[in-house]
Formats: C-alpha cells, sequence, structure tokens
C-alpha cells in the first residue's frame, strides 16, 4: 500500500489546516486539484462535521487530503478565585452584545479516538497533528489503512521524537507562522526558531520529509524554503483571502488593508500563544488573568461570534502569518496557478 509522500506533489504546496470554518471544501478541493495537498483544521470538529466535510470534498476532487487535528493536553481548572478574575477581565472589556461568558463543564476538549472515527471511513492521504504525538495505535491504524501521518514541529527535539514515533513526515512550524504555535509543551519555553535556522536544524537532524511553514506568501518564498531542505511549503494566511475560504468579511478586509499593523502572539483567545494581527482585544488583555487551553477559547468564543456578526475586527481572532500583507485575493486555482510559475521562475 503506497503512503503519501510530500517529494510526489506535482505541486509543493500544502494548504495548511486551519480551524473554525476557514478550510472549506472548495477551497481544500481547489489546491488538491491544482496538485497541492488541501487541507481541513478539525481541532474542535464534531465527527458529524468531519465525516460531512471530507465526503463533501471528495466529491470535488481526486487530489491529496489532509486532515489536521490537536493533541490536547490533560488539564484542570485553575483556583476560583482565578477563574473569576479571568471571566472579570473579559467581562471588562465591555464589548456590547448579547452574550454569557460561563466557564465550561468537563469534558473540556473533543475526544480524539472519535473525532478520529470518520477518518479511518473516508481515508484522506495525510493525517497530521499538532501540539504533540498521537498514541502510537493512531500511527499504526493510520499506516495500515495507507494514510501517512505528519507531525508538527518547532524544534530540534520534537523532529527527533516524532520521527521515532514512526511518523512520515514533519511540519516545521517556524516562529513567523500564524496561528497556534505547536509546541509540545505549553508550559516550556518556546525556542522561537525562524523557518530558515528550524529547517536546518530539523534536516540535520531527522531523515523525515519535512514541510516548511511560516511567512511563505509566494513563489519565492516556497523557492526559498526548498533551497533550505524542505520538500514542500505549507501555506495559511497565503489562501485566507481566495473565493473559497470561509474567512469572515471583517477578517478579510484587516488582511486587505491594515497593513501598518503589526502581527503579535497573544494567548488571551484560546490559552495558547497564537500570532494574529494586533487589534484591540489583543492589546486590553495584555497581561490579564486567562484560563487554560481549551478553556479560555471556549469562554471566548461568545465574544468573538458576537464581533463577526457586527463585523468588528478589533474583537476577532485574525490570526495571521507576519508576512500578511503580502496577501492576495483571487480564487484558489489562480493562486495556485500564479504560485506555480513563481515557483518555476527561480
Amino acid at each position: 500500500m503506497s503512503i503519501f509522500k510530500l517529494s510526489k506533489l506535482k505541486t509543493p504546496i500544502i494548504q495548511a489546516p486551519m480551524a473554525g470554518g476557514l478550510n472549506t471544501p472548495a477551497l481544500a478541493s481547489a489546491v488538491a486539484n491544482a496538485g497541492g495537498v488541501g487541507s481541513f483544521g478539525f481541532a474542535y470538529s464534531t465527527p458529524e462535521r468531519i465525516a460531512e466535510d471530507l465526503k463533501a470534498t471528495k466529491e470535488l476532487t481526486d487530489g491529496f487530503l489532509n486532515a489536521n487535528f490537536f493533541v490536547f493536553e490533560a488539564i484542570s481548572l485553575p483556583s476560583s478565585k482565578h477563574q473569576t478574575a479571568a471571566l472579570e477581565a473579559l467581562i471588562e472589556l465591555q464589548f456590547g452584545g448579547d452574550y454569557s461568558l460561563v466557564i465550561p463543564e468537563a469534558p473540556f476538549f473533543p475526544n480524539l479516538d472519535a473525532q478520529l472515527d470518520p477518518i479511518w471511513h473516508h481515508k484522506p492521504d495525510a493525517l497530521t497533528f499538532h501540539f504533540g504525538v498521537p498514541s502510537e495505535s493512531i500511527i499504526r491504524k493510520a499506516h495500515s489503512l495507507g494514510i501517512a501521518v505528519g507531525i508538527t514541529a518547532t524544534n530540534k527535539d520534537e523532529g527527533i521524537a516524532i520521527e521515532k514515533a514512526g511518523a512520515d513526515f514533519l511540519v516545521g512550524q517556524g516562529i513567523e507562522a500564524g496561528g497556534h504555535r505547536g509546541v509540545f509543551n505549553s508550559k516550556s519555553n518556546d525556542e522561537s526558531l525562524t523557518l530558515d535556522k528550524l529547517i536546518g536544524e530539523l534536516s540535520g537532524s531527522t531523515k523525515l520529509e519535512i514541510a516548511a511553514a511560516g511567512g511563505i506568501m509566494n513563489g519565492g518564498d516556497v523557492r526559498a524554503a526548498l533551497k533550505l531542505g524542505a520538500c514542500a511549503a505549507q501555506m495559511g494566511t497565503a489562501f485566507l483571502c481566495c473565493d473559497e475560504a470561509g474567512t469572515p468579511k471583517t477578517y478579510r478586509k484587516f488582511l486587505l488593508n491594515e497593513h501598518d499593523r503589526k502581527t503579535s502572539f497573544t494567548a488571551a483567545f484560546s490559552g495558547r500563544p497564537a500570532r494574529g494581527i494586533e487589534n484591540q482585544f489583543m492589546q486590553l488583555m495584555d497581561k490579564k488573568p486567562i484560563l487554560p487551553f481549551p478553556v479560555q477559547n471556549t469562554v471566548t468564543g461568545a465574544i468573538r461570534k458576537l464581533a463577526v456578526k457586527a463585523n468588528d475586527g478589533e474583537y476577532q481572532s485574525l490570526w495571521a502569518g507576519q508576512s500578511f500583507n503580502k496577501i492576495r485575493a483571487m480564487a484558489a486555482r489562480d493562486l495556485m496557478r500564479t504560485l506555480s510559475k513563481e515557483i518555476a521562475a527561480g
């Protein structure tokens, strides 16, 4: 049974998995049909939604598809005093609207085994994980069905652990990348390696194929990543303004027009550090008490949903890589064609 390999891609591009509805069947299939890998970020998705998305996408393509999941750390809630302080910090934002902020009850995150049930049925080409290594039984089952396994690494030690676990490739996430940092241990110090340094360390310490992620926005960036030793580039921000993406209206507006703003990391939206376009929420919540991941994400969900409805970008999580000012708005098919030409031009 043949296992998917990055080096066999017609176009060495993975459309990054992004949770929250940003990935759609139309987007993933357009990228896959153009010779790349179309992805879904299924971090918080129900098994029913996962099955629906994969079924709908497979009806649109026979190209390569990737399904991505979080490996959640076991958590316990902090003291009642801390919980109250974290809720008060959000209430003090005084973001108008009809919502209530409530600490959720356990379980605080989806059951991974249940989420994977539709994966074993629909069999995407790749199954990838963020925040850590899944169980040996999951990797073994994926391989028995011909599904390649990839895992995010942010440093050399994580890369070595991924290889030892039996994964088929790794995604090297440089500090430039948008969205959540993929560090295994949320309580450890992040080495914050730039993509070029990270790819160098990973290629020198493991034999696995590497997909480079972080600040890659055009074909020239892809070429540079390939020259460093990567087999492909994983691009997320670059696809957010594609016609087929599920990116909300105001999110697109910030990506296209707010280039005077920088990106920075915040844990205030979800409880884990993630890079996004700086906005009022991030500034007001700086150094305020927060809840552990993903409890903070659940609690702030009401605010974020209301902000989307109100077209208010100041209270949305606008995840984006640090080079988001290079973003282009076009159909995904056209972006893939453009990227292919830019890669070939080098």
